[in-house]
């Protein structure tokens, strides 16, 4: 007899179910996947809001905007997850597939990398 990983209970139906219900399964996964600490959650809440930030002024793929317009969107620009060298020397960082690169007088040039 097969017990539901959540609660305990005895599990009816299928042979390989590992919940007795939906409510325990979303359960079970939410608590396995939260962030476990306030330092985790509060990196993981500001790269989404720069990915937030980043995708909502980039909708073509390619743009340009400005830092002034960055920051009064709320993007912190010390919060990325990779950074991108070319060979021609530009250097562009990425907010996973979202990134950006200064080019001169306060403006960013804003690209979407294609997987």
């Amino acid at each position: 007899m097969k017990t539901c990983l959540e609660c305990g209970d005895k599990i009816v139906g299928r042979e390989d179910k590992k919940f007795c219900s939906d409510g325990c399964r979303n359960a079970y996964n939410n608590k396995i996947n939260k962030d476990s600490t306030n330092f985790m959650r509060n990196v993981n809440n500001k790269l989404r809001k720069n990915y937030r930030v980043l995708s909502d002024l980039n909708v073509e793929g390619k743009s340009k905007t400005t830092k002034t317009k960055l920051l009064s969107k709320g993007f912190d620009f010390e919060f990325f997850t990779s950074i991108l060298n070319t060979n021609t020397g530009n250097t562009y960082h990425f907010v996973y597939d979202q990134g950006y690169r200064f080019l001169d007088n306060d403006f960013y040039m804003l690209v979407k990398k294609e997987y």
